[in-house]
C-alpha cells in the first residue's frame, strides 16, 4: 500500500467514528470509504485492501455505544471535506412552466403544525421555488368534526410556523370567507339538477347505496331542491336532518362515490364568523370551487384522497371546467414520534402537556424549543422523496441532519446529571481550568471553569458504572473514582474512560426531554451567563437548548 496501513487504518477509523456520530451510531460503508478515496488518493490503487480493513474497523466502531463513538472521535478527529449541498430528489411536475405554477397549502386550524404536516409544506414550497410559481396559503377552516375544531392560536400560530420553516406564503385566504362562494355554486348546482337535498338517514342511505338505488329525494323537482335548500339556510332543518347530495352514477363500482354529501349542517360556533353560517361545504366541494377559482396549477395530496380526485373531477367535468395536474405520495411514518393533533389538544386541555410546545407534541414549535433547525427538517423532509409507497423513517435521520448543522456552533458545556461528589486524594494545587468551547475551532476561546478539588461532582451513572476504575476528569487529569479518590497523574491515555464533571461554583440545571420527563443536574456556572435560546452540547450528554435563563432550565435535542 503507497500509504502506510497504520496511517491509513487511523484515517478510516477517523471518518468511520465521525459517519457514525453523524448518523445515529451506525457507520456506512459507502460513506466512510468515499471519503477516504477522497481525502488520499495514493489509496484507491488498494480499493480491495481498504475495503477489508474498513470493514473491520466499520465493525469494531458500530460495536460502540454512542458515547464511546463521540469521546474516541474527539481523540481521533479525520479532515472535513466540503460537501456539496445534496441536490432535491423530489421528480419533476408535470406540463409544469417556469413562472406560472400555482400550488397551495391547506392546513386545518384545529392545533399546530407538527412534523407530519410539515411534510406538505416543505413539498409546495420546494416546488414553487423550483419553477419560480406561486404558493397560496388556504386555512382550511370549515366546520370539523366534533373532536376537529378549529382553534384560535392556530390562525397566528400556522403561519408563525411557516415562516419560521422557510416556506414562502404569497397570498393567504380563509375557507371560512368564502361562505357566500360556495353557496352560490351549491345553488346552481341544483339548478342544474347536478344535486339534490337529502333528508334520509345514514342507514337507509347506506342501504340504498348497497342496491345501487336512488333514495326518493333523489327525483325531487329542481324547484324542490331550492326549497330544501332555503330550509338549511334557514335553520328549518336542524343538524344532521338534511344535506345536498351530489348525483352521481348509483351503479357505479366503488359504492363510497355513489351520492356522496356536499354540503352539510353545523350548528357548533365557528371562531371566526361565530354562527353567521350553519351550512358548511364538504373538503371536496370547496376544493372543486376553490382549485378552480384560485387557479391552482398542480396539487400535492397523500393517495389516501384519491376519492376526492374522482369528486373533484367529476365536478369539474360538469362545470367544464380544466383540470389542474394531482399528484400522490405515500404516508410517512416516524417511527419514535407519536404524532396526533386531536390527541395533543386534549392532553393540553387536561393539563397532562404544558402546551403545544411541549415536546411530546412533535409540533414544529416543540421542535423549536429543542434546538431542531428548520433547515434540518427541510432536508429530512425532501430526503424521503415523493413516492406513493408508505415510508418509514427513524426518527434519528431527522436528528443526524440536525446534528450536521449544529455540531460546529454549538459550544461545549459541563453536565452531571444525579451528581456524586468526590474529593480528589493528593491532587496538585489548582484552583481553575480553562477548557476550550469547541474541540474543533479553539480560535473560539475557552471557559473558565473553577476547579475545587475537594468537592468535585460526577455523573451518577457514571460512578455506579466506573467506580473503581482509573478514568479521565475531562480535560483535568486521572483519578481512582472512589468517594474519597486517589489522584491518579495526568497522563493523556486514548483508551482511559473519560468522563464529564463539575466542581463549585456551579448551576442547578433542569434538561426536559423528549419524553415530557426531567433530569436534574449541575452545569458548569459559565452558563448561567447564555442568552435565552442558546443551543449547546453538554458534554457526553447531548445537545440542549436554554429554555429559561432564570433558572437554568434546558430542553434536549438528541444526542
Amino acid at each position: 500500500m503507497a500509504a502506510p496501513e497504520k496511517e491509513i487504518e487511523e484515517l478510516i477509523r477517523g471518518f468511520a467514528l465521525r459517519n457514525a456520530v453523524e448518523h445515529g451510531g451506525e457507520a456506512q460503508l459507502s460513506s466512510v470509504l468515499g471519503a477516504v478515496f477522497s481525502a488520499r488518493e495514493d489509496a484507491r490503487s488498494r480499493a480491495g485492501e481498504v475495503t477489508r480493513i474498513a470493514r473491520q474497523i466499520l465493525s469494531e466502531v458500530n460495536s460502540l455505544s454512542p458515547d464511546e463513538q463521540r469521546e474516541r472521535l474527539e481523540v481521533t478527529r479525520p479532515p472535513r471535506d466540503e460537501e456539496p449541498e445534496a441536490e432535491s430528489g423530489l421528480p419533476e411536475l408535470e406540463n409544469a412552466r417556469q413562472g406560472e405554477v400555482v400550488m397551495r397549502l391547506a392546513p386545518y386550524p384545529s392545533g399546530m403544525l407538527h412534523i407530519g404536516r410539515a411534510r406538505m409544506a416543505v413539498l409546495n414550497d420546494e416546488y414553487v421555488k423550483r419553477y419560480d410559481g406561486k404558493l397560496i396559503l388556504v386555512i382550511d377552516d370549515t366546520a370539523g368534526s366534533a373532536d376537529k375544531i378549529p382553534i384560535p392560536e392556530a390562525y397566528d400560530g400556522i403561519p408563525r410556523d411557516l415562516e419560521w420553516l422557510g416556506v414562502k406564503v404569497h397570498q393567504t385566504v380563509f375557507k371560512s370567507d368564502r361562505l357566500e362562494i360556495f353557496y352560490r355554486y351549491a345553488r346552481r348546482f341544483l339548478e342544474e339538477g347536478w344535486a339534490y337535498v337529502c333528508e334520509c338517514s345514514a342507514r337507509e342511505l347506506r342501504a340504498n347505496r348497497a342496491r345501487g338505488e336512488g333514495c326518493s329525494c333523489r327525483s325531487r323537482t329542481v324547484e324542490e331542491n331550492l326549497e330544501g335548500w332555503e330550509r338549511m339556510l334557514n335553520g328549518v332543518f336542524e343538524e344532521g336532518e338534511a344535506v345536498m347530495r351530489l348525483k352521481t352514477d348509483m351503479g357505479h363500482p366503488d359504492a363510497a362515490f355513489r351520492d356522496r354529501v356536499l354540503l352539510r349542517i353545523s350548528e357548533r360556533p365557528h371562531p371566526r364568523v361565530g354562527t353567521r353560517y350553519r351550512v358548511w361545504p364538504m373538503l371536496e366541494f370547496s376544493w372543486a370551487i376553490d382549485d378552480h377559482l384560485l387557479g391552482i396549477t398542480h396539487v400535492l395530496r397523500g393517495k389516501d384522497l384519491m376519492m376526492e380526485d374522482k369528486m373533484e373531477r367529476f365536478m369539474w367535468d360538469l362545470l367544464g371546467w380544466e383540470e389542474p395536474e394531482i399528484m400522490h405520495h405515500g404516508m410517512l411514518r416516524i417511527a419514535g414520534a407519536k404524532i396526533s393533533s386531536s390527541e395533543c389538544r386534549r392532553l393540553i386541555e387536561e393539563g397532562v402537556y404544558e402546551g403545544w410546545h411541549d415536546p411530546r407534541t412533535w409540533t414544529l414549535l416543540s421542535l423549536k424549543a429543542r434546538g431542531i433547525t428548520p433547515e434540518a427538517v427541510r432536508r429530512f423532509i425532501v430526503s424521503c422523496g415523493l413516492s406513493l409507497t408508505d415510508v418509514q423513517v427513524p426518527v434519528k435521520s431527522l436528528y443526524a441532519e440536525n446534528r450536521k448543522i449544529i455540531d460546529s456552533v454549538a459550544n461545549r458545556y459541563n453536565f452531571v446529571s444525579d451528581p456524586v461528589r468526590i474529593s480528589v486524594l493528593d491532587a496538585p494545587h489548582i484552583d481553575h481550568a480553562s477548557l476550550d468551547l469547541h474541540p474543533d475551532f479553539s480560535e473560539r476561546g475557552s471557559r473558565d471553569v473553577p476547579v475545587d478539588t475537594d468537592t468535585i461532582y460526577v455523573d451518577g451513572s457514571d460512578f455506579r458504572d466506573m467506580g473503581g476504575q482509573v478514568v479521565r476528569l475531562k480535560d483535568l487529569f486521572n483519578v481512582k473514582l472512589e468517594r474519597q479518590a486517589p489522584y491518579a497523574g495526568d497522563e493523556l491515555v486514548s483508551s482511559m474512560p473519560k468522563i464529564q464533571w463539575v466542581s463549585e461554583p456551579n448551576v442547578r440545571a433542569r434538561v426536559i426531554m423528549p419524553d415530557g420527563s426531567s433530569v436534574q443536574g449541575l452545569a458548569d456556572p459559565s452558563v448561567g451567563d447564555l442568552e435565552r435560546g442558546s443551543v449547546l452540547q453538554f458534554v457526553r450528554f447531548g445537545f440542549c437548548r436554554l429554555d429559561s435563563n432564570k433558572d437554568a432550565t434546558f430542553r434536549f435535542a438528541h444526542r
